[in-house]
Formats: structure tokens, C-alpha cells, sequence
């Protein structure tokens, strides 16, 4: 006799704050059975609301040993319209929204896989309006986001420690096309990256450059990355967390030029615990040598 499917709810919540920012996801699985509960939750140091959303579904889904039917509940519009109306279109044009590129496609599909592995009913539900699950999982999901945000303090490398790995970063940028190059000394070893575009700007240069050196080092290492760049060292210093509350706004209401970058560089930054010391009126050699190969790269 063939075993019946079994049953299972599940309550998922997702977010991040700012966004992007902390972000944090919960599931909460309930055998309807017995009632019982099971909570899972975890997060990310840079993530999107909406990448949280996705994130608590799969891992739900994921954490499920036997085919089932599943009641996945869920408060955010984007999971469940885009599992229940836009999947099929996307996948018909190569993973590929109408408009063009489709955000999130690794989540999406590692959700279309999992979605084949179970009979799966989706519902919305109101957030913040009594649910006693959706709160639960909006509790979980906000402790994930507040832990996530208390280890990238607590990463902050101490005054006057010295850091780990140090970056030197020039540019060079005639007309419209430019070169960046980056010194790197890390564990007593040092290293030269360099790149050209042929149609840029000194700014996206210096944050080319930056995001290149720091991809190429350890996560949860201190780094200090030396810049002439006032753009560059205060950006990421002192404006991103405003410009990201603000939705990507600068004080003036205007879109933040080179967002894109900014946000690659956030995520890389949210790996490793970075200073950006001070470098007017410093005399660094290395800042000066690395001109010619910024001058080379640029060809």
C-alpha cells in the first residue's frame, strides 16, 4: 500500500536593513499533524529584501527529506507572483525578464529546481497585520539581521591595530579612456593588479580598482586600502549608509552616479573589515610608481 504524501506548512520572511543592507531570512515548518514547530533562520552581511525573501524559501524547501505537500506561506508579492505568473515566461526566454536582465537568477533557479520536488500551494499573506507565524518568522528574520549587522561591528579592526593586508590605489584617465592599478601586500607577499576601459571615468576607475584588490584578498581579513581619491575613500567611508537608506538618493534627491560599483564595492567591503586612512599629506612612493602602470593599463 503506498504511503500517503505527507503535509507540512510553512510560514517564510525575509528582509534587510538598510536595502541593501543586513539582511536576515526565517522559515517556520509546521506538521499540521501534530502541530509542532520548526524554526530555521539564518542571514547575510549585504543582501536585498528580496533576495532574503527567496533565500527563506529555499532553504525551507531545502531542509524538507521527502516529497510532500507543502501550504507555503508567504508576504511578499515578488515570491509569490513571480513562482505562480512570471516563472514560466522567464525560463521561456532564457531566464530573461521582458525588460531584460532578470535579478536573482541563481535564487530563482534553484527555487524552480526545488518547486519540481513537491506539490506546493503558494498564498500571500498580510505581514505585520496578527498572523501569529508571519510574525514569529519576522521576528527570526529581524535577530538574523541584527546579528549580521553586530559581527560587521564587531569586525572593525581595533584603533591603531595593523591591518593585515594593505592596497595602493592610482588611476589614470585621458580623455575617455583610462587604467587603474593596485599594489597589494598581503602576508609578507605583494602583488600588482591593473585594468584598462576604453571609454571611463577617473571614478569608476578608482572603484574598479578597489573592487578588484579586495576580491583578490581572504574574507574577514583587515585591510587598509590607500587612495588619493577623496570620491572613492569618502564614499565608502562615510556616504554609502546614507545614500542606501535613502534609496540610493544623494542629499539632493539625485541618483547616486556609478550605483552599480558601489554596490559591488559595499558587498566587498562587507567581507573583510576595511580602513581608508587619510593619504593627503602622506608621501607614499608606492602611489607614485603605481602612476605608470595605471598610464600603461590605460593603453
Amino acid at each position: 500500500m503506498t504511503e500517503p504524501t505527507p503535509e507540512i506548512t510553512i510560514y517564510t520572511d525575509g528582509g534587510a536593513d538598510p536595502n541593501p543592507g543586513a539582511g536576515g531570512w526565517a522559515a517556520i515548518l509546521i506538521d499540521p499533524a501534530s502541530g509542532k514547530a520548526r524554526e530555521l533562520s539564518g542571514g547575510e552581511p549585504v543582501a536585498t529584501n528580496n533576495r532574503m525573501e527567496l533565500t527563506a524559501a529555499i532553504r525551507a524547501l531545502e531542509a524538507l527529506t521527502q516529497r510532500c505537500r507543502v501550504h507555503l506561506f508567504t508576504d511578499s508579492l515578488y515570491l509569490r507572483k513571480g513562482i505562480t505568473e512570471w516563472l514560466p515566461g522567464w525560463i521561456a526566454r532564457g531566464w530573461r525578464r521582458k525588460e531584460g536582465v532578470l535579478q536573482n537568477e541563481d535564487l530563482w533557479r534553484r527555487l524552480a529546481e526545488l518547486i519540481q520536488e513537491h506539490q506546493i500551494r503558494w498564498d500571500w499573506v498580510k505581514g505585520h497585520a496578527g498572523n501569529r507565524w508571519n510574525e514569529r518568522a519576522d521576528v527570526l528574520a529581524t535577530l538574523e539581521i541584527r546579528k549580521q549587522r553586530a559581527g560587521r561591528a564587531a569586525a572593525a579592526p581595533a584603533p591603531g591595530e595593523p591591518p593585515e593586508a594593505e592596497v595602493f590605489l592610482r588611476v589614470s584617465c585621458a580623455g575617455r579612456r583610462g587604467g587603474w592599478a593596485s599594489l597589494i601586500r598581503c602576508q609578507g607577499e605583494e602583488k600588482v593588479l591593473a585594468g584598462g576601459l576604453p571609454a571611463t571615468t577617473a571614478n569608476q576607475l578608482d572603484l574598479l580598482g578597489a573592487i578588484a584588490a579586495l576580491d583578490s584578498l581572504p574574507s574577514g581579513i583587515s585591510v587598509a586600502i590607500h587612495t588619493g581619491s577623496d570620491y572613492l575613500r569618502n564614499g565608502a567611508a562615510r556616504w554609502i549608509e546614507g545614500w542606501k537608506k535613502r534609496g540610493w538618493k544623494t542629499q539632493e534627491g539625485q541618483p547616486v552616479q556609478n550605483r552599480e560599483l558601489w554596490e559591488r564595492l559595499e558587498k566587498a567591503m562587507a567581507a573583510r573589515r576595511v580602513t581608508w586612512p587619510e593619504v593627503k599629506g602622506r608621501d607614499f612612493a608606492e602611489l607614485k610608481e603605481l602612476g605608470a602602470r595605471a598610464k600603461a593599463a590605460a593603453g
